[in-house]
């Protein structure tokens, strides 16, 4: 049965908090009732810093929408990303001794992950769960085998876990408000899921998230999440290196960032004859010389140290070349001038950027800042194949997975 009540969604971010209310129709046809956006406040690379600040600004963010949608919220779900997600990735092995592999045996594989999760980290707790490949005699299956004659059994799989203080905070924060948190979903999962197609998902790809106090990267291959990381370094450190080093505003800095172009050939309109930096850009400080080649040390450094962390986890995770064919770049960041050709000089492979809904930003026009609460949605009405923890909103999720249904067995 098609739940027809409306469902929240927000997504806390480092800069904007953003939340939109959707609703299926009898027909199962999705409305976008309304949408919201607010300063954020009190949370920082999603977790909660001041609770009071953080309970007020997303209560007016929410309470915005509501009058809009003419609908009362009380339960949610919270999109974000943390750089202490952990993710974790292993395989758990059975003897099936010739028989039949049975979902007994999935969920007893399932069941052992979860424990020896669990069993590493007491203080974590676990937000998604993803199959990405069964080993059976050494033939690997991308469905789950059930039925098929087998000796040895091995379930390869991917854990996202988030402190659980974190999650106490961040409850405590929607109680303040009078809501209840449903689930918690990992920002660059729900974005993928609104971004990519299945091929890309399925196939292999890269996503980068350049945020603004944050980098997000995700890995996804067999529409599953394989590896994921949060660097909490982002387009603002950018700013802080500059204004730091060179003795300038935050506001100056910021302004030579916005300006810059990251080809690096051509910021001629920046730098005046002599290589050093225009006066027109000492806007609150005293002129002084600093040196093109200066500036652009800052800038490479601190880029190059993002791209590096990132292309370590690529290469950890044992992506093929044919799989990094598909490197999509998002984020306020990817709006940088030729950011993304410094990105994919520095990879040596095309890097696309997603600009999927163009460049009217209107907060009523869902903008490509709502992409992830826009895939979260999709992942709550439809559930997601590989995701063995695929929760339904009181029935509300028409298609959970084989892996969903397991563990809402085991768990």
């Amino acid at each position: 049965m098609i739940n027809n009540d409306p469902i929240g969604i927000i997504e806390l971010g480092n800069v904007k908090i953003k939340f939109i209310i959707v609703k299926n129709d009898k027909d199962n046809i999705s409305e976008i009732l309304a949408t919201s956006a607010t300063n954020t406040e009190g949370i920082h690379n999603g977790s909660i810093t001041n609770s009071k600040k953080a309970s007020d600004v997303i209560r007016s963010c929410i309470s915005k929408a509501e009058k809009k949608a003419g609908v009362s919220i009380k339960k949610i779900n919270v999109v974000i990303e943390q750089p202490e997600f952990l993710c974790t990735k292993f395989s758990k092995n059975r003897k099936i001794n010739g028989s039949k592999v049975q979902k007994e045996d999935i969920s007893f594989l399932l069941r052992e992950g979860k424990k020896q999760v669990n069993l590493n980290d007491a203080r974590q707790s676990i937000i998604h769960i993803f199959n990405h490949n069964y080993i059976v005699d050494g033939k690997t299956f991308i469905e789950e085998p059930i039925n098929i004659y087998a000796d040895y059994l091995s379930h390869e799989m991917t854990f996202v876990t988030m402190p659980k203080n974190n999650i106490k905070n961040i409850n405590q924060t929607f109680i303040d408000c009078d809501i209840e948190v449903e689930r918690f979903i990992s920002s660059i999962f729900a974005s993928a899921i609104e971004l990519l197609n299945q091929e890309d998902l399925f196939k292999g790809s890269i996503l980068i998230d350049f945020g603004f106090e944050k980098t997000s990267l995700g890995l996804f291959k067999n529409l599953a999440l394989v590896n994921s990381l949060t660097l909490p370094i982002g387009v603002n450190h950018l700013v802080k290196d500059v204004s730091k080093i060179c003795s300038l505003s935050s506001e100056e800095s910021k302004n030579i960032i916005k300006k810059f172009n990251f080809s690096v050939s051509d910021n001629n309109h920046l730098f005046n004859e002599e290589n050093n930096l225009k006066k027109d850009f000492f806007s609150s400080s005293n002129f002084r010389k600093i040196s093109k080649s200066l500036i652009l040390n800052i800038i490479k450094t601190r880029i190059d140290e993002i791209l590096e962390l990132i292309k370590k986890q690529i290469f950890l995770s044992g992506f093929s070349s044919n799989i990094v064919q598909n490197f999509f770049f998002i984020g306020g960041g990817s709006h940088l001038v030729n950011i993304d050709k410094y990105f994919s000089n520095f990879f040596q492979i095309e890097i696309r950027k997603i600009e999927k809904y163009g460049k009217n930003n209107n907060e009523d026009n869902l903008a490509e800042n709502f992409s992830s609460c826009l895939g979260a949605f999709k992942l709550i009405k439809n559930g997601w194949e590989t995701e063995a923890i695929p929760k339904s909103i009181d029935g509300f999720s028409q298609k959970q997975g084989f892996l969903g249904k397991i563990f809402s067995i085991i768990k």
